[in-house]
């Protein structure tokens, strides 16, 4: 009778420590973390959804010939980079007063409304006070301008062109941002409408200068036109972009190592600390190997923002309706229709498995060294595994860094994005699984460069994926003919267009 109440009193205990699980490791069972689902919701990974394709896809072959076409990079296009003006105006001796902006986003949106603050200090002959950088409310990074970007360089690139200070003056001290938090001040311009024209700063702002000798612009993001601009304002953004902002040394010198590991693995020093020291060495090597970068777009925010299915199960289906619900609040539109017509649209990011399947479709085989540049993936590793499968030679930051390396950036989402940003531009070829900022602003650096870049057919592959019939032979076809001209052909830019994804004509001439 002991030993059945000990059993008992044992079964009891072993409950309610089950019971209190959620309350004592609450991490593992939220279905509302940013960054990534529950531990417990990874252990259930998704099967693979295309199990036909991928079967044939690794026993895929690829001959020497496809694989020279495939690595070979984009032969001239009769454009060059052009971002300096035509004519030389010499800076006024006394400038409107100062101009300062607030930018939220993630790093590749700062970067787009960089370029526009000092555009329309140079529109408004006023002097650009650094950029005040947001929190982000995501990834909670409070990363400054001088964090990320080379603040002398900045300023000594566009000398000939605006003025730049790093601080606010001394007698505009009380022009913080929780100054303009706490109510409606007269130095702050709020109304300016998305896509403003240049006539609209100096009737609005141009005044506020003038009677107060500094201005605050927030929200910023988006708010200056990209048609009918004077070519001087168009020139000057692309100089911005392309030359002024650059990364602080340190990220430099950490892309540096990482682009080094890629083409030389295994040789020279084995990851430790002294990445500095080894990039030194880098030009004095021979044998480059190459490799491709896919920033793999796939983060929850993204996956409950398309309100596609992504193979999860109805426990999956719920999570990332209920995360939707708590952060748009039915704001989500995509909501409203059916995964089939979402995917026929071209509006679902495409998974691992499916973006892995697309590479494999263009040829590339299990040797190709990949650098996955994400934050994090929904799903976690368990998501990956079937990429990783196609592709066992597929790398990170982590994976290529040490921890004490990664330390000046851990935690810090715009440090992370510009190692990617960095390393994206000095790959062979690079490719995104789903439209954004960063796929726009590297997309457009690369076309300026004229780099290898690969823009997926997001139409095309939602519905070829919808068909379940579909053999290898007929799916590397659909592939293969749909992606011969986007792979870095320039395309130049339509009206409403920006220029930051598609530099020509604004940022380059004809060679």
């Amino acid at each position: 009778m002991r030993q059945q109440s000990y059993g008992h009193r044992g079964g009891a205990i072993a409950g309610t420590f089950l019971l209190l699980l959620p309350f004592l490791f609450p991490s593992l069972f939220s279905p509302l973390g940013r960054a990534s689902p529950s531990i417990l919701s990874e252990w259930s990974a998704p099967k693979p959804r295309h199990s036909r394709l991928l079967k044939s896809a690794l026993q895929r072959r690829t001959s020497n010939e496809e694989q020279a076409d495939l690595w070979r990079p984009l032969a001239k296009q009769g454009w060059k980079p052009c971002a300096e003006s035509d004519t030389t105006i010499e800076l006024p001796e006394k400038s409107q007063g100062y101009i300062q902006v607030f930018l939220d986003g993630g790093l590749n949106q700062q970067r787009m409304g960089i370029c526009d603050a000092v555009a329309v200090a140079k529109i408004l002959n006023a002097t650009l006070v650094i950029p005040h950088l947001e929190v982000n409310p995501v990834w909670q990074d409070s990363s400054t301008f001088m964090d990320i970007f080379d603040a002398d360089h900045f300023i000594n690139a566009l000398r000939d062109d605006i003025s730049i200070v790093k601080e606010i003056p001394e007698e505009f001290y009380w022009s913080t941002r929780e100054y303009y938090a706490t109510g409606i001040r007269a130095t702050r311009v709020k109304t300016a409408p998305v896509h403003a024209s240049a006539n609209w700063y100096t009737e609005n702002v141009l005044p506020v200068l003038q009677s107060y000798g500094i201005a605050a612009i927030a929200p910023f993001s988006h708010r200056l036109a990209f048609d009918n601009m004077p070519k001087d304002i168009q020139r000057l953004r692309c100089k911005v972009n392309f030359q002024a902002l650059a990364f602080v040394p340190h990220i430099r010198a950490l892309g540096n190592a990482l682009v080094n590991r890629l083409r030389y693995p295994g040789e020279g020093s084995v990851v430790g600390t002294n990445y500095l020291e080894e990039v030194g060495n880098v030009k004095n090597k021979k044998g480059a190997g190459k490799f491709v970068v896919l920033h793999l777009r796939f983060d929850k925010d993204m996956a409950a923002h398309s309100a596609c299915d992504f193979g999860g199960g109805k426990a999956e289906r719920l999570a990332l309706a209920k995360y939707r619900q708590v952060i748009w609040q039915g704001r989500v539109l995509n909501s409203q229709f059916t995964d089939e017509e979402l995917r026929s649209q071209g509006r679902c990011p495409l998974t691992p498995e499916e973006i892995g399947l697309l590479l494999a479709a263009l040829g590339f085989d299990n040797s190709t060294r990949l650098y996955l540049a994400s934050h994090k993936v929904y799903g976690g590793e368990a998501r990956i595994s079937t990429l990783r499968d196609l592709f066992p030679l597929m790398e990170d930051k982590k994976s290529l860094t040490s921890l004490e390396e990664r330390s000046s950036i851990k935690g810090k989402a715009s440090l992370l994005a510009a190692v990617d940003y960095y390393v994206s531009m000095h790959s062979d070829i690079f490719i995104s699984a789903s439209p954004g900022n960063m796929h726009n602003a590297v997309v457009g650096h690369r076309t300026y460069e004229n780099l290898k870049t690969i823009r997926p057919s997001m139409a095309l592959l939602g519905k070829v994926f919808l068909n379940k019939t579909v053999s290898w032979p007929e799916f590397q076809e659909a592939v293969r003919e749909k992606h011969k001209n986007r792979q870095g052909q320039i395309r130049l830019r339509k009206s409403g267009q920006s220029l930051y994804t598609y530099p020509a004509p604004d940022c380059m001439c004809n060679a």
